[in-house]
């Protein structure tokens, strides 16, 4: 049985169709994670909008419940503060002396400033407790139409996941493969190059004579030393390693069949 060459032992070909690959592998994960968009993150936002606006509504609810004490707190005070007079007015009929019935009348008209006072502040905090409640209401308003908004998206976003998720699955495994197929060196100047460029593309084919990073016309001669695929070229403007478009398209068919295994599946 014949023994499995090693990443190094690849000619400079099946190098360059290991990391062509790769290429078409992740950039097909990339599509279909851009597919998702922004609702990861708009699923996220709003979660963390939601838990606001929740922990809001529980300070609200807090703020009330504490006012409408305060209220409950005046009313027996004020019980308290016409018992104390209806006491003193009886203590007034059995007064001996002036001296004593100046006192009492005293205590009496403290005890109504203090209903008085009760009374004002009943009203102050009443008028807080209506504003509260509305104020809640709002509140409770927004943070429903939040919820809703997240449920939207969450099923939004699981509808996109589900119609994907098996041919992610099946890409991610073949992008594993296809890494553990290449020599480490060129496997980390191909995550360097992929990770410095906006599209994420780090081997791209000559197309129409052009780097297909760069659009910028290649020399004949490079463009025959592309093709012999003797050696591994970059492009000199944009660092991306350079294929001939045979070869390209070759290795694009076997990842549309990858995929559409991965569909029908």
């Amino acid at each position: 049985m014949a023994k499995k060459k090693s990443a190094k032992e690849n000619t400079v070909e099946e190098k360059l169709r290991a990391l062509y690959r790769l290429q078409l592998i992740d950039a097909a994960i990339d599509k279909i994670r851009t597919v998702r968009g922004e609702l990861p993150l708009e699923v996220e936002d709003l979660q963390d909008e939601i838990e606001g606006l929740q922990t809001r509504s529980n300070n609200l609810q807090t703020e009330l419940e504490d006012l409408e004490h305060k209220v409950s707190d005046r009313k027996n005070a004020i019980i308290e503060s016409s018992d104390m007079i209806k006491k003193y007015e009886e203590q007034q009929k059995n007064v001996r002396n002036n001296r004593e019935f100046d006192s009492i009348s005293k205590e009496i008209e403290y005890q109504t400033l203090e209903i008085q006072l009760s009374e004002k502040r009943m009203k102050e905090f009443e008028a807080l407790i209506v504003q509260k409640k509305e104020v809640m209401t709002t509140a409770e308003e927004g943070l429903n139409e939040r919820k809703k908004d997240l449920d939207h998206k969450k099923k939004e976003l699981d509808s996109i996941v589900k119609e994907t998720e098996k041919e992610e699955k099946a890409l991610v495994k073949a992008s594993e493969e296809a890494a553990d197929s290449i020599e480490e060196r060129l496997l980390s100047a191909y995550k360097r190059i992929r990770g410095s460029v906006k599209n994420g593309l780090a081997v791209v084919p000559v197309e129409r004579g052009s780097s297909g990073g760069s659009f910028i016309k290649i020399p004949p001669q490079r463009q025959l030393d592309i093709a012999a695929r003797k050696k591994i070229i970059t492009d000199e403007h944009s660092g991306r390693i350079l294929v001939d478009a045979e070869l390209a398209a070759e290795e694009g068919d076997k990842i549309k069949e990858l995929t559409n295994k991965a569909v029908v599946a």
